[in-house]
C-alpha cells in the first residue's frame, strides 16, 4: 500500500510518518527539506526563487513516486504528496503574485505530463492545524529559513488544503484535526491516531 500524509508546514507531518513507519513497520520517505538547495532562498526571497523551488519538489516528489511503484511487496508511507506541490504550493505562489504567469505555465505543463504516469496513494492522512498550533510547531523545530514565514502564507495555504481535501476523489481520505493533540510526547494522542488506522486499513 501506499499512504501519505499532507497538511500545512508544522502541522506534524514528518513526525506522524516516521512514528507510524516504526509502528507499523512501513518504508519511510520524507520530504526534501534537509539539503534543498533552493528553500532558505526561496523564503527570504520568494518571488525570485519559487520557480526553482517548485520544480525541484517536483521532481523529487516524482522520483519518490516511482520508487514506491517499484516497492511491489512493502506499504510505504510518505511525507507529502505530488498532488499538494501543485494543488496547493504553486496556486497558492500564482494566485499570491509570487509566481509568473509564465513561470507557473510551465511548471503546470510539466505537472500535468508527469501525474499521467502517477496514481494516487491508497489512503491520504490530512493534519489539520490552526495557525496558532502552526506557528507552535515552527517556532518549536527552529528551523532559521522558516522565521520569515507570514501568517498570511500560512493561512492562504491552511485555505487551499481546506478546498483540496473538500473536493479530492482520487481516493480514500482521512482528516485528523491535530490542534489537541501531541502525538509526538503523549501517547495516548498518537494511540487514538493507530486506533483510526486500524479501522480504516484492516476492519473495514
Amino acid at each position: 500500500m501506499h499512504i501519505a500524509i499532507i497538511g500545512n508546514i508544522g502541522a506534524g507531518k514528518t513526525t506522524l510518518t516516521q512514528k507510524l513507519g516504526e509502528h507499523y513497520g512501513w518504508g519511510v520517505l520524507y520530504e526534501a527539506v534537509e539539503g534543498n538547495p533552493y528553500l532558505a532562498d526561496f523564503y527570504k526571497d520568494m518571488e525570485r526563487w519559487a520557480f526553482n523551488l517548485q520544480i525541484y519538489f517536483l521532481n523529487s516528489r516524482f522520483a519518490q513516486v516511482q520508487k514506491i511503484k517499484s516497492l511491489t511487496y512493502t506499504t510505504v508511507i510518505q511525507d507529502r504528496t505530488i498532488y499538494e506541490d501543485a494543488y496547493i504550493f504553486a496556486r497558492n505562489l500564482i494566485e499570491s503574485g509570487i509566481m509568473t504567469q509564465r513561470d507557473y505555465e510551465s511548471y503546470l505543463m510539466l505537472f500535468e505530463s508527469i501525474i499521467q504516469t502517477v496514481s494516487a496513494p491508497d489512503l491520504l492522512i490530512y493534519l489539520k492545524a490552526d495557525i496558532p498550533k502552526l506557528v507552535q510547531q515552527i517556532k518549536k523545530r527552529g528551523r532559521d529559513f522558516e522565521t520569515d514565514i507570514s501568517l498570511e502564507y500560512l493561512q492562504n495555504l491552511n485555505n487551499y488544503y481546506d478546498s483540496f481535501v473538500k473536493n479530492y476523489e482520487h481516493g480514500k481520505l482521512i482528516e485528523i484535526d491535530v490542534n489537541d493533540m501531541d502525538f509526538a510526547n503523549r501517547e495516548e494522542d498518537f494511540n487514538a491516531i493507530v486506533e483510526l488506522l486500524n479501522k480504516e486499513l484492516f476492519y473495514e
